[in-house]
């Protein structure tokens, strides 16, 4: 994959880059759309280095306009093209714009546009998708949907212009039927629903163009949210003195482990030694202190039958992660009424988010200091919604989570969002690998571990998240995606955290 922006658009942020890029700029649109066809078509032979012969599908819409392009551009190097329009018989007079325009040059050219017949083979050695665009916003058309399932039956490699049709650029859902496409070449802003939810599943390999625009059109339009990169570990974690001590790295204290769920919170707290926690204390139920002594000889551990024990470990530390194996019963009740008379930042996942939920404590004050990390299910549960209505709009669904409850928001999935209300944040790495049990416990061991080494809570969310995704990349690379485990990732995440 080649290196993408951090920046990330909504599809009209997009389209505002691209009329300031006409207005300000000076650059004509059919100017841009020639060389967003040239670096698709560039792309194309770089991935397929011994095709000569495409299948170009197109739509009515700008979209539709670089794929006219792009079967020029192969007519005019002699490849064999099998160019289709998806539409009614008024197709060409549903054309507008730099769209038209394309459409004339193409014919011109001697590309030769045909109907989109299902029942005709797709001859072309790679399919082109330029059917739907960004502007996609309900479902698709019976139309388009049996061309989508045409390429999808194909298994003809497929690169997608822009985006694979279907798509929705600002949330990543599939509107009814998408196209899975090998490769996607898309063009100025990079959408940010290319890198989350359904969309991992049907971009492929994602190339960006930025088609050459000058930062003055960057500079005038907002951004939706940030891609997060190497680059951001190497600006909240500067190289350590060489006259530290324990001391400056601070003390975090893991609460949970209730009766049959210790592996959670001992999983959490190894975690935090791994990512720089300068001491680490378990709280967790007595029947586990030789279990999580044994497995991490650095952490602290306590046994903990009730909240008056807890007190006096609060005393002592810095940063709380709260949750991991805390179960749902008296012993869990405990631990949170003696944690909520305490101000200290916490990273909160699991059962303590359930608990929260039930007790009614997380909307009562608003935990500026705290991180709250959902996966979807829970964040549903939290916003009395169901999971799909969070995951249509993940963005959204991150928002309303900061603004219930003050706190820094982790949502969790294909596309980790972080926000605090004011940045969004998306982690585009990670793997399936990463869909098997403690993941989350090793995450919040992680985050509290970066909490208590006095990052800001965003800093130490967006920070962690990235670390984690990557460690998951780095193992999966090493032994594959399929067996890994949780605890496979701490000796990766503190690799990844010393810029190594």
């Amino acid at each position: 994959m080649n290196e993408l922006p951090v920046p990330l658009y909504t599809a009209e942020q997009t389209r505002l880059l691209d009329k300031t890029a006409i207005n300000e700029a000076g650059i004509p649109g059919f100017t841009l759309m020639k060389r967003a066809a040239k670096s698709a078509f560039s792309v194309l032979m770089q991935r397929w280095p011994h095709a000569r012969s495409i299948t170009v599908l197109c739509g009515a819409g700008n979209n539709g306009g670089d794929g006219f392009v792009m079967a020029t551009l192969a007519v005019q190097r002699g490849w064999t093209v099998q160019a289709r329009y998806v539409g009614d018989a008024m197709f060409a007079q549903q054309l507008r714009g730099e769209a038209f325009e394309a459409w004339q040059w193409a014919c011109a050219e001697g590309v030769e546009f045909l109907p989109f017949d299902a029942d005709e083979p797709l001859r072309g050695e790679v399919v082109v998708d330029a059917m739907l665009g960004t502007g996609l916003n309900g479902t698709v058309k019976s139309s388009f949907i049996a061309a989508i399932k045409r390429v999808n039956k194909s298994n003809k490699p497929v690169l997608a212009v822009d985006i694979p049709s279907g798509l929705s650029a600002d949330t990543g859902s599939v509107l009814g039927e998408a196209v899975r496409a090998s490769v996607t070449v898309t063009f100025i802003g990079l959408k940010l629903g290319l890198l989350m939810h359904e969309a991992v599943d049907y971009v492929g390999e994602l190339v960006f163009e930025s088609l050459r625009l000058p930062d003055s059109v960057y500079e005038s339009v907002n951004v939706s949210a940030f891609r997060l990169s190497d680059e951001d570990i190497e600006a909240c974690l500067p190289r350590r003195k060489r006259s530290a001590h324990k001391g400056d790295f601070g003390h975090l204290l893991v609460i949970g482990g209730d009766h049959g769920m210790g592996g959670a919170a001992i999983m959490a707290a190894e975690a935090a030694v791994n990512a720089g926690a300068g001491k680490v204390t378990l709280a967790t139920r007595p029947e586990h202190v030789t279990a999580a002594l044994m497995r991490s000889p650095e952490v602290m551990v306590q046994g903990i039958n009730s909240g008056q024990e807890l007190v006096p470990l609060l005393d002592k530390v810095d940063a709380v992660v709260f949750g991991p194996g805390l179960g749902l019963g008296a012993w869990a009740e405990q631990m949170l009424q003696a944690l909520w008379n305490s101000s200290l930042p916490c990273v909160v996942d699991a059962d303590g988010l359930t608990l929260l939920k039930r007790t009614g404590k997380l909307y009562e004050v608003d935990r500026a200091n705290w991180v709250i990390t959902p996966h979807p299910g829970e964040a549903s549960r939290l916003l009395s919604m169901p999971t799909a209505q969070v995951q249509q709009d993940r963005l959204s669904s991150a928002q309303r989570l900061h603004e219930q409850t003050g706190a820094t928001v982790v949502l969790k999935g294909a596309g980790t969002l972080v926000t605090d209300g004011d940045v969004m944040h998306l982690c585009a790495a990670g793997n399936p690998g990463m869909a098997s049990g403690g993941m989350g416990d090793v995450l919040s061991g992680v985050i509290g571990a970066l909490v208590a080494q006095n990052l800001s809570t965003i800093d130490a969310a967006r920070i962690g998240v990235y670390a984690h995704a990557a460690a998951a990349d780095r193992c999966a690379a090493a032994t594959g995606e399929r067996g890994l485990k949780a605890t496979d990732l701490p000796p990766y995440v503190k690799l990844i955290l010393n810029h190594r």
